[in-house]
């Protein structure tokens, strides 16, 4: 294949989004009718179309290494793909109901995953910063969708303030980085951090902040303080999609520039990861305890769950990124499902959020408790459920690495977070109430039933994520033989 045809290829999933987002809301702004149902599934297949571009596109890199494209790149992007197209899925009733129907929902949420797509894929400093900014502005504009709402906008404003400094600690990361290595390559910078021991110590610090400013987007502690809020606050079409899509590729990202252009360091950052992964898993455990609103339990729960998912980036191996990446996988899908149970949470058009809301939910809709009870035991990690299996992949590889306290406290914290879990299927089954919820939609009753099912039936076709994974953290760890 030619140069030029490689390029085509690499940039197409990319291009055609943008090309397609633009189209999407020039339709939008000329029409003279309400056309959000119809942009809604474009942008669906939009993405569908993306994930078969995406698969076609060669391994290789364009730009001069500045888009890289291998195994690992398309887990993640498919992942994202995936996060997103559910998350749309579960918005066509929620966001009719609370009437925050608007066709500039889908157009942002495409633009978004443009952003995440060259994230994903950067391999360089600068694609990376890009792809940060434009992942990160429609996410701004998303948080506050509900206009007319206080919390919405008090929680876009937050999500804005604190997301800007994060975006200004990333940055100044970068440019510490570029000072002592003098490039902002990927390759260039592993070349310099390995040759030069004055650019590594030099260089550290801007690796802390950039490591940082990452951390902040998977709300990983203690950089979660946005979380709570922000989940609360957004409609929960909204947070859906924020605990899906974004999470994965930032984090996709963070193994990317950890275990690529950062490797030669291993032993210098290898610490802060595991006080980071640590913090998170203890903070998510406890500060959910006491929630009554089951977003902000939620939230809490997110902010463990990344703190589970950084072990695997803690151990440094293939063997931990596998982990890593299996846990994602699980984790996207029992998160669509649990959100999809809130989303359809509401009385007469208005979305209800408290626990004690739930109360009676399993004489009255059976199914439905079903559904949250089995995500619920999924998030607490009890098996046979694919929560166990993605709890048991990255705790194997933080004990080969040698890191068995990390281990000991995330099998502690998961003990300590079961209860809040339990406590959601204990308000169903055995308090008394009369739910009254609104009729679901098929699209939520579709992303319900689909990660329901996957997250029984996984314990009996475990190998194909599992034989996935591994290719793509292999991939990973052979772009990164610079």
């Amino acid at each position: 294949m030619s140069t030029a045809m490689a390029m085509l290829y690499t940039t197409l999933p990319v291009l055609f989004l943008a090309i397609a987002g633009m189209v999407m809301l020039m339709f939008g702004v000329f029409a003279r009718r309400d056309h959000t149902f119809a942009i809604t599934a474009a942008s669906i297949v939009a993405l569908a179309i993306t994930a078969r571009l995406i698969f076609a596109a060669p391994d290789g890199q364009v730009f001069h290494a500045m888009l890289v494209t291998n195994d690992f790149t398309r887990f993640a992007d498919i992942l994202v793909l995936v996060g997103a197209a559910g998350a749309l899925s579960l918005s066509v009733g929620f966001n009719e109901r609370t009437g925050i129907t608007r066709f500039e929902y889908p157009v942002l949420i495409l633009f978004s995953v443009i952003g995440m797509v060259v994230l994903v894929s950067a391999g360089d400093l600068l694609t990376l910063y890009i792809g940060f900014e434009i992942q990160s502005l429609a996410l701004y504009v998303l948080a506050t969708f509900a206009r007319n709402n206080v919390r919405s906008s008090e929680a876009g404003l937050k999500y804005f303030v604190l997301g800007a400094l994060s975006s200004g600690v990333l940055l100044y990361g970068i440019s510490l980085v570029y000072g002592f290595a003098g490039t902002t390559s990927f390759v260039d910078i592993a070349h310099a951090l390995a040759r030069h021991s004055m650019v590594s110590i030099g260089s550290t610090i801007g690796i802390v902040f950039v490591m940082v400013g990452l951390a902040f987007k998977i709300s990983a502690a203690p950089f979660h303080m946005w979380t709570p809020d922000v989940y609360e606050g957004s409609p929960s079409s909204v947070t859906a999609f924020f605990a899906t899509a974004p999470k994965v590729a930032t984090f996709a990202l963070l193994l990317r520039v950890m275990l690529g252009p950062f490797a030669p360091m291993l032993a210098q950052w290898q610490d802060l990861v595991q006080i980071v992964a640590a913090a998170s898993m203890v903070i998510g455990a406890l500060g959910a305890i006491g929630q009554s609103n089951i977003k902000r339990l939620m939230a809490y729960s997110s902010i463990g769950h990344m703190g589970y998912a950084l072990m695997g980036l803690a151990a440094g191996t293939v063997t931990g990124v596998r982990g890593a990446l299996i846990y994602l996988a699980i984790y996207l899908v029992m998160s669509l499902g649990t959100f999809g149970c809130i989303i359809a949470m509401s009385r007469k058009g208005k979305p209800v959020e408290r626990i004690d809301d739930l109360a009676g939910m399993a004489s009255e809709d059976g199914r439905y408790a079903l559904a949250l009870a089995v995500l619920m035991l999924a998030m607490a990690g009890i098996p046979p459920l694919s929560g166990f299996f993605g709890k048991l992949y990255v705790f194997l590889a933080a004990i080969r690495s040698g890191l068995d306290v990390l281990a000991v406290i995330g099998v502690a914290t998961s003990a300590i977070a079961a209860f809040y879990y339990l406590r959601v299927i204990k308000v169903m089954y055995f308090d008394t109430g009369t739910p009254g919820f609104d009729r679901r939609t098929a699209g939520i009753n579709l992303v319900i039933g689909v990660s329901a099912a996957v997250t029984v039936l996984f314990v009996f076709y475990p190998s194909p994520l599992s034989t996935v994974s591994s290719y793509a953290a292999h991939a990973l760890f052979q772009s990164a033989k610079f």
